[in-house]
């Protein structure tokens, strides 16, 4: 365990190194990478626009030059010339039948071009293109009469995207610039960030048993939530580890008790048989001890395999659709003449039928222990009354009782194993303190839970909730008063 936090520790520099790139790598490179997209996309879109306008003046010079027709016009010629040294492009003028007439790189004029473009334009279309792998725009704009609005022409201009390309170059730039600031803040807060823990490995490698002393980093607010987190869990481990032990000692008591009485029983009878013949009362009297030991340790066994079966996962439930009404009228049947013995009288109250998914055997084992609890600590000709509710999610099941009921310091601990109230009247009337700990466990195996009100001297009530439908994965939880 040691070892391993150690290396925990040690790698957590690591660790914090990657989470500080990617946060800081992932938003500035989301960022860079839109504001070049959109630089880009606005630039290229801002500068067909100017084009086109362009274009706009320039159609009404060629109508009323009546260029597209003679192609003679020394003011449209300086103006195209002018457009295509400005942009450092190429101006293509093309009239209604599809003819250049103007190119002024001087290689296409009086051939005629048909496109999809030039085709879409004289339908009153623009058209803009943008080629980023040769790095050039291309508008196709049309010449139209302001009056008819009928197009009698179109402008074809290619212009290179120089500028862009260098002002891409500089985001590009920036954004390196700043992931190398980036790769250096990273560096610096991770070993910032994460040499308060090495004061853990320092404590660690001090030779003092790190899990039996409590660590405190107060440096970081998270630093000092994580220390309390570890502290916690460190006690939790230690109150189970007491507990652990507790319970071996506790079942080791409890197995060596009956055992050693029966080995008490046993030599007294083979002393009385050295020292002659062993009466006969006697001789059945003795067995009689024996036998009720030899039960009692069968018992104690019984309760500690059910204990290991409700100890084991959800997995070993038989959940199946049953009759809870039927099922506890079953139980009190059988525990009735036990109960009749000493002229307690047990009642049964159902208000509604009830059907659930239960574990029909572990359900039946923690109603049958505190039915039975209730017979065995009541008072003579006392009562014991059952009781079935169910809503839309849940059945609940009450145990009242009138014995002598449980002192308020005890009612804490009553579920845990081998705890007793009393533990000389406990051990008087058979008792092992198993009980309630099977029954806590069987209500928490359904996801349920288990309450318990009582006052000394004046009798005790259990109720226990249980969900009608069982879930594999169910953590809600039991709140007082929900009963």
């Amino acid at each position: 365990m040691k070892d391993r936090l150690k290396r925990i520790f040690q790698s957590m520099h690591f660790r914090m190194l990657i989470i500080l790139l990617l946060v800081g790598f992932v938003p500035a490179f989301i960022m860079l990478r839109g504001v070049l997209t959109g630089y880009e996309r606005q630039s290229v879109s801002m500068r067909a626009s100017m084009i086109r306008n362009q274009c706009l003046r320039m159609s009404r010079d060629l109508l009323e030059t009546k260029y597209l027709e003679n192609g003679t016009s020394d003011v449209v010629d300086s103006e195209l010339l002018q457009i295509a040294n400005l942009y450092s492009g190429r101006v293509i003028v093309v009239n209604g039948s599809f003819q250049i007439i103007r190119d002024t790189y001087g290689l296409d004029e009086g051939k005629t071009i048909i496109a999809k473009e030039i085709i879409e334009t004289f339908k009153g279309i623009n058209t803009d293109f943008y080629n980023a792998e040769n790095d050039f725009i291309e508008v196709v704009s049309p010449i139209q009469d302001d009056v008819t609005k009928s197009v009698l022409g179109a402008f074809i201009i290619s212009v290179p995207t120089t500028d862009i390309i260098q002002s891409r170059a500089n985001v590009l730039l920036l954004q390196t610039i700043v992931s190398i600031l980036i790769i250096f803040v990273s560096l610096y807060a991770s070993r910032l960030l994460v040499k308060p823990f090495g004061k853990v490995t320092a404590m660690m490698n001090s030779g003092a048993d790190f899990l039996t002393e409590d660590i405190s980093i107060p440096d970081y607010t998270e630093t000092k939530l994580l220390s309390e987190a570890y502290n916690q869990m460190r006690h939790r481990l230690q109150a189970q580890e007491e507990s652990r032990q507790e319970f071996v000692s506790n079942v080791s008591h409890e197995l060596k008790t009956p055992m050693t009485s029966m080995k008490v029983l046993s030599d007294s009878l083979v002393q009385q048989a050295q020292m002659g013949e062993v009466p006969n009362e006697l001789y059945q009297e003795f067995m009689k001890d024996i036998g009720e030991e030899i039960d009692r340790e069968n018992k104690i066994i019984t309760d500690l395999l059910n204990l290991v079966k409700m100890d084991r996962r959800s997995n070993d439930v038989h959940i199946e659709e049953t009759n809870i009404n039927d099922l506890i009228a079953l139980i009190l049947k059988r525990l009735r003449p036990i109960a009749a013995e000493r002229g307690i009288e047990i009642a049964l109250e159902s208000y509604k039928p009830i059907i659930a998914q239960v574990d029909q055997t572990k359900l039946t084992l923690a109603v049958s222990n505190l039915v039975e609890n209730a017979i065995k600590y009541n008072k003579e000709n006392g009562w014991i009354h059952v009781s079935l509710n169910v809503d839309n999610t849940y059945f609940f099941i009450k145990v009242e009782d009138s014995g002598i009921g449980i002192p308020e310091e005890d009612l804490d601990r009553i579920f845990e194993r081998f705890y007793r109230v009393d533990k000389s009247h406990s051990r008087e009337i058979g008792g092992t303190g198993l009980g309630l700990a099977i029954t806590n466990s069987a209500v928490r195996m359904h996801h349920g839970a288990i309450r318990v009100y009582s006052r000394e001297g004046e009798g005790t009530t259990f109720t226990v909730r249980i969900p009608l439908k069982y879930e594999r994965e169910d953590t809600e939880q039991y709140e007082d008063g929900d009963v």
